[in-house]
């Protein structure tokens, strides 16, 4: 845990008792922060309380007596409109902060070079975070991992000269880190995403942009419109790590993608110099052009940090430029749960576990992944958008089973494009699709859960989604599973 020292002896409203509100709350409490933490959710409070905090009912608080309101990520502050606890913090003038922020403000005080990696972009920030930590493993760096995958930021060790810090950060946060300043920010793409919390896809890039216009070194994938123009913003050039899947761009880019071939280009004295890393054909973990993407990003990251730590951390940085062992780091990957994860093999049928996938572009992703031989297992809470967009993939499907809530919209955009049976559970689904995968001449048919939509029909999220469905293929006859499927 971070004790954070610098909120000694002031006054501290918590709201959200969440994981990382738990985490904000002790570490603030073992900094020396009087804290009152409070949650809407009534066994929210119960476990607080047995946590040992002051849960009290921040609705009849004396605000003005609070120096700061550490709010969870997911309270609106803006759109659709202020949460109650928001109003009461900005009509006492209190600043909103995220815990985020207060790791930053810590790291400022107890090492401000320390090395720190941030993470986000619309698609792709969980993967590429988790990449960028187990390759920096793999060059043998000590990495503290944490932010919106796995660890609550506070729950990290304390930022220190040779440890770094990989932070995957979503737009929530962004917008309660007011001093966000990594060493290395990563901008993946942005394209329309919780738009009922920033009201536009403007104001959502320019939450996004945060990140990189803050940060010593800025790796940014300029293949969307919104990409292309923060990355313009970026000055002096020097800062930009600009990178391409090979779309073509205005800048010259530091990393690229031939295929599944990632570079990296280097000047040096006014001469170019472009050196192939690693090429990710085979490497399961991964599989799909997205995920080049991703590595282009992770590999950027490690070529920026090593920039950064020229000066400060001399020792460190020789450690982050070897191209051979970033190349074995990548092709070890294991992959994240969710994500477009091999889960099993039943004879020649493979299961692929993309629970992660809960909107159209995501699921284009996976559909794009696999030639062909598709056995899609899609639906749930559907997103505004349906799965229109997919309609130039559907050739590539035998057959869609569809779940949940979106069964009959789902039904109408595949009508006549795609054949597909409302099987309107994950349990009728799988063993459909399993049945039918079994019966197809294909050398190697897939069994795809990738849902297009929310979980929230029938599941807590997509974790819950994904292991039911990791569940009941386990269940099938003569199933291999394959490696850690939790």
């Amino acid at each position: 845990m971070i004790r954070l020292t610098s909120f000694q002896s002031k006054s501290v409203a918590v709201f959200g008792l969440g994981g990382s509100g738990v985490a904000a709350a002790e570490a603030l409490i073992a900094g020396g922060a009087n804290v009152v933490a409070w949650d809407d959710n009534s066994h929210a409070q119960e476990t607080a309380r047995r946590a040992g905090l002051n849960v009290t009912d921040l609705n009849h608080a004396d605000w003005s007596g609070f120096d700061s309101f550490v709010v969870a990520p997911g309270v609106p502050l803006t759109h659709p409109e202020p949460h109650w606890s928001v109003k009461k913090a900005q009509a006492a003038g209190v600043e909103i902060i995220g815990d985020v922020e207060l790791f930053v403000r810590q790291r400022a005080i107890d090492c401000p070079d320390a090395p720190f990696i941030a993470i986000t972009g619309t698609n792709g920030k969980s993967t590429t975070t988790a990449l960028t930590a187990h390759i920096l493993r793999a060059l043998g760096c000590q990495v503290s991992m944490g932010g919106n995958i796995g660890k609550a930021v506070l729950s990290l060790e304390p930022a220190a000269d040779n440890r770094i810090h990989v932070v995957e950060m979503s737009s929530y946060q962004i917008d309660l880190t007011p001093t966000l300043q990594p060493t290395v920010g990563v901008l993946l793409n942005v394209t329309p995403d919780h738009l009922d919390r920033h009201g536009t896809i403007e104001n959502y890039a320019r939450v996004k942009a945060r990140l990189v216009q803050g940060a010593k070194a800025a790796c940014i994938c300029v293949d969307d419109a919104f990409t292309k123009d923060i990355a313009e913003t970026i000055t002096p050039p020097e800062r930009l790590y600009a990178f391409t899947k090979g779309k073509g761009t205005s800048v010259v880019p530091r990393g690229y993608a031939i295929g599944s071939s990632l570079f990296v280009h280097t000047v040096k004295d006014g001469i170019g110099k472009s050196e192939e890393i690693a090429n990710l054909d085979g490497v399961a973990g991964l599989r799909g052009a997205h995920n080049v993407e991703n590595a282009l990003a992770a590999v950027l990251a490690a070529r920026a940090l090593a920039d950064q730590c020229a000066r400060a951390h001399p020792n460190l940085a020789e450690k982050l430029w070897r191209p051979a062992r970033i190349a074995d780091g990548l092709k070890s990957f294991p992959g994240l749960a969710h994500r477009l994860q091999q889960i099993a093999r039943r004879e020649r049928v493979v299961f692929v576990n993309d629970s992660k996938a809960t909107n159209a572009e995501s699921a284009e992703k996976a559909l794009s992944s696999f030639s062909g031989d598709i056995y899609w297992i899609a639906g749930g809470r559907a997103k505004e958008d349906g799965i229109e967009a997919l309609t130039p993939l559907f050739p590539r499907i035998s057959k869609a089973y569809l779940i949940g809530e979106a069964a009959d919209d789902f039904s109408k955009t595949l009508s006549g494009r795609a054949p597909f049976v409302n099987a309107a559970t994950m349990d009728a689904a799988v063993q459909m699709a399993a049945k039918e995968a079994a019966l197809s001449k294909a050398k190697n048919p897939v069994v795809l859960l990738s849902p297009a939509c929310a979980s929230f029909d029938h599941y807590r999220n997509f974790e819950v989604r994904g292991a039911h469905f990791t569940e009941l293929v386990a269940a099938l006859s003569d199933v291999e599973m394959l490696g850690d499927t939790t």
